[in-house]
Order: structure tokens, then sequence, then C-alpha cells
């Protein structure tokens, strides 16, 4: 049996939680290889596709913050209040560190006196001028929110999937298009 939609995330709200997510994962994967890689052209080009990407993110989860402000949430399941209250805070601590960290990253991009282009088509202005202290505290917050928003994003993901396997409520199918709810869910 499937949801109906009204109780579904919409599709642009999916779309844009999925889009998020693998690009997230993806810049996990390439912000690890590209700090190993020897100084080469290949590495700059590593690091302008890692600066345009989070610059992506960014505008993506501002575009997902004001869509969600524009278009009303599915009604809530069935759970625990205490449940519901730590999805709540999980939700914002995601949203915080999603935006912070393509912020970071430009902050310490702008302080490190480095020029940023929008996948070379658009000239990004710096945040700030060169400074060496406030680059180091960029770098430093960059990864270490890094480290903090993988372990949420997994446990994020493992709540979900709790939800799915365990609880066998619909929490995962409102978000993932055309994945059923699980047997005797009712809607």
């Amino acid at each position: 049996m499937s949801l109906p939609p009204f109780e579904r995330w919409n599709r642009i709200a999916q779309a844009l939680h999925w889009l998020i997510a693998l690009l997230i994962v993806g810049m996990g994967v390439l912000g690890l290889t590209m700090t190993q890689m020897d100084p080469s052209m290949a590495k700059l080009k590593v690091y302008a596709l890692h600066k345009s990407i989070g610059l992506t993110v960014l505008a993506l989860v501002a575009a997902r913050l004001l869509w969600r402000l524009a278009h009303r949430a599915p009604p809530p399941l069935a759970m625990p209040r205490w449940q519901r209250r730590s999805a709540q805070a999980m939700h914002a601590v995601l949203y915080l560190l999603i935006a912070a960290m393509p912020l970071s990253g430009w902050l310490y991009n702008s302080t490190a006196n480095f020029p940023l282009q929008w996948f070379g088509w658009l000239q990004v202005p710096s945040l700030w001028h060169a400074d060496p202290q406030l680059k180091h505290y960029a770098h430093t917050f960059h990864e270490t929110a890094f480290w903090l928003l993988m372990a949420l994003v997994a446990l994020h993901a493992a709540a979900a999937l709790k939800h799915h396997f365990v609880d066998r409520d619909a929490t995962l199918a409102r978000m993932l298009p055309g994945l059923p709810p699980p047997a005797g869910d009712a809607p």
C-alpha cells in the first residue's frame, strides 16, 4: 500500500533532500581525497571543484529552507514525544552544519586570499580580507564541522532505517520516492 501524496514530502523537497545528501557525501570523499594529493594542476582543479560544489550546496540548502517555509510538511507520524523532539533538533543541527560548511570554506578561502569562482563561470566575492589567524580558525572549524556533520548524517540515516525496519513506520517512505511504507503500516 502506498501513501497518499499529501502524506509524503512533496517531490521538490524530496529532490532537494537527496541531491544535497549526494553532494555532501561526494564532497566528503572529494575533500578527503584532495588533501592527500601531491601539489599539481590536478589538485588545484579538484580544490576548485570542491569549492564550486560547496557553493552549490549552500544555494541548494537555502532553496530547501525557502521551499520548506512556503510549503507545509506532511502531518507528523505517531511516535513518542522524545523522538519527535530529537528529530527536530537533529534536523536543525543538520541544516546549520550544512550551511556552515560551505560558509566556513568560503571564509577560509577568503582569508587565505585565494580567488573564488563558481565552476569558472562566476567570480565570487571574498567574505573577508587576508587574515592568517582567522584563516586558521576557519580551517579548523571547517574540518571539525565536517566530522560532526558526517557523524550526524550517519545517525540521521540510521534513525531513518530504524524507523523503516524496526518501528515499521512510514518515516523513510515519506522522503524516498517510490518506497512504499512497511507492510502493516496504516497511513
